[in-house]
């Protein structure tokens, strides 16, 4: 399928580093003194980090690209040298990509292509930082009697199970929320889902989110849905789920608003 992606221009690379923290999704790491894309995978194509280049060496492009077939992924890493397929492997291993990993280790070893085994082959706590482990205080609160009531109208909910032609779909306002969001924030009912269908996702554990791109489009062209709004945490992987929206807007016959709102660790609405 054809997508929107970064590409950066060596020639133009001065390899400054400015863009690197910008990049939300960890694809953009600063390797042989350039910056290098470790991962079609993560990157969202929406482009945070162009404003960061002074020397506007990185552009959007849309091009073909099959961001959840590793093996198409690694044939482009491995042009990149030794030190790219390392940082790609241990960017997966930091993701908990354990699927995509051993597709990548198997890639490697069929053709012979050394890498560092002891880095990447053991299983050890992930290091991303929206798996960072904390214990979130909260000051205790008297009881009250009263019990809030339920705003889901429909079932399923989960994105791979629902059907895009589903009645409840219909000339709907559909809210798109990445699974944890519920949990974290108290009001998640009165908020978000009052008055909305709903689908839930998890873009960094989820697969085959191809599916999901073509269910949002058929919900766009087929159920004529009348808004989308997304609800993620702040984790840096969240943001695929509202990638995923975008880029099947971008994808549908015709356009609707994409909003979106992004729960904070300790539940609140950060924007």
């Amino acid at each position: 399928m054809k997508r929107k992606i970064i590409n950066i221009d060596e020639q133009l690379c001065d390899g400054c580093g400015l863009c690197i923290p910008e990049c939300h999704e960890g694809a953009l790491q600063l390797i042989d003194g350039k910056a290098r894309l470790i991962s079609d995978l993560f990157c969202d194509g929406l482009g945070a980090c162009l404003g960061y280049c002074p020397q506007g060496a990185i552009t959007v492009e849309e091009r073909e690209a099959e961001p959840y077939d590793e093996e198409i992924v690694m044939d482009t890493i491995v042009k990149g040298g030794q030190n790219v397929i390392q940082a790609h492997l241990k960017h997966l291993k930091e993701h908990n990509e354990f699927g995509y990993l051993a597709i990548a280790l198997n890639y490697l070893k069929e053709r012979s292509i050394p890498y560092k085994a002891e880095q990447v082959e053991q299983r050890t706590f992930s290091s991303c930082p929206g798996s960072a482990e904390r214990t979130i205080k909260r000051e205790v609160e008297p009881e009250i009697d009263y019990k809030p009531q339920s705003q889901l109208t429909q079932w399923p909910i989960q994105l791979h199970l629902v059907s895009p032609f589903a009645e409840y779909y219909q000339n709907s306002n559909l809210l798109l929320a990445a699974d944890c969001c519920a949990f974290s924030f108290g009001d998640f009912h009165n908020t978000y889902m009052k008055d909305r269908s709903i689908a839930i996702a998890c873009p960094k554990l989820d697969t085959n989110k191809e599916v999901y791109l073509n269910k949002l489009i058929a919900m766009i062209n087929d159920s004529n849905i009348q808004s989308i709004t997304v609800v993620i945490m702040q984790v840096p992987c969240c943001r695929g789920l509202l990638s995923l929206a975008q880029q099947a807007v971008d994808m549908a016959d015709k356009d609707v608003p994409v909003k979106v709102s992004v729960i904070g660790i300790n539940g609140e609405i950060l924007n």
